[in-house]
């Protein structure tokens, strides 16, 4: 089944960029297995209560890449319908693509300027830390996840967040790094002769390599990291950008510009999909629904445990509407 699931939502990521002649398929198409493990198997998140304080954070600092999270949106039953994805980068659209922020839709950050997601991230897991140490990890306990990408670590900024999150021991960081090297004007080894993992290991993060397109690596990728609560996770995730893509998979010419007719129909034909591409089979969006009623029923039980205390302990109540007045005033 996640073959399936994967197959769609990369078929309506580059058909959300085709219909708009504008975006970016090669990232959706490369890192679906990352997305669709990330939203199965990692992230605590309610599509009914959106803006849940303690939700884990999703920061896609790869923002290039957005249908691949609006696809994932849409996929596990947030206000992001059919339409709205074929109205992907169109005026007054709520798919507007990066850099943007928007709660209600579980969309919680993706940027554009490189390595400005990477230390957004660092900033969500230091004020989780900060928020837990107040009000008890029973009230604030989260992951702060994204996607990076090789743009980003080039970024001084994001060399300067690593070393900051290594020193305050912020490992509820997961970063998944799409290694795919391909940059915008051809690849990465042109320009860059880094060894990632041993500059991130000499910064004090955990490190792992896996196969980008492998589920049972990516799955135990997550709980290797989730059980690393010292250091900051680095997972670096061999891709194909474009992957499926006969012509141009593996080229900077997808990175940034539609498929095209021509290849759309022939990536349709190696992806082995019949039909409109908009049109998916319920299966997939059922596949989310056991994860989507567990993260549901977590947080009505994380809103009784918040009841309670609030009930019980006056010096909570009093920290907690301070923090809430001040949140609302912002």
């Amino acid at each position: 089944m996640f073959d399936e699931v994967t197959k769609s939502v990369r078929v309506l990521s580059a058909a959300g960029v085709e219909k708009a002649n504008s975006g970016h398929p090669g990232m959706p198409l490369g890192a679906a297995d990352i997305g669709v493990a990330l939203f199965k198997n990692g992230l605590k998140i309610s599509n009914k209560n959106p803006d849940w304080i303690n939700r884990d954070r999703f920061v896609l600092s790869a923002g290039h890449g957005s249908m691949l999270l609006y696809s994932l949106l849409h996929f596990n039953g947030y206000d992001i319908s059919i339409e709205d994805i074929k109205n992907f980068r169109q005026l007054g659209s709520i798919t507007a693509g990066h850099p943007e922020k928007d709660n209600e839709l579980g969309i919680d950050i993706t940027t554009g300027p490189l390595g400005q997601g990477f230390a957004t991230g660092v900033g969500l897991a230091l004020a989780e830390s900060y928020l837990s140490s107040i009000f008890g990890n029973e009230i604030i306990d989260h992951y702060v996840f994204g996607i990076v990408s090789d743009g980003d670590l080039m970024e001084g900024i994001s060399f300067e967040a690593a070393e900051l999150a290594s020193v305050w021991e912020l490992g509820k960081i997961i970063y998944f790094f799409d290694d795919n090297n391909i940059s915008i004007d051809g690849k990465v080894e042109k320009v860059s002769k880094t060894n990632q993992k041993l500059k991130f290991e000499s910064l004090g993060w955990h490190v792992q390599e896996i196969d980008g397109h492998n589920e049972s690596e990516i799955k135990l990728s997550i709980k290797q990291a989730k059980d690393e609560l010292k250091k900051p996770s680095l997972i670096i995730a061999k891709t194909t950008i474009g992957k499926y893509s006969p012509n141009k998979q593996n080229t900077s010419s997808i990175h940034g510009s539609p498929l095209g007719t021509d290849e759309m129909n022939l990536f349709l034909k190696n992806i082995s999909w019949e039909g409109d591409p908009f049109l998916h089979n319920k299966s997939v969006y059922n596949y989310f629904e056991e994860k989507r009623e567990q993260d549901n029923k977590d947080y009505l039980d994380w809103q009784a445990t918040l009841k309670k205390k609030i009930e019980e302990n006056n010096q909570f109540k009093e920290l907690w509407t301070q923090r809430s007045e001040e949140h609302t005033s912002e």
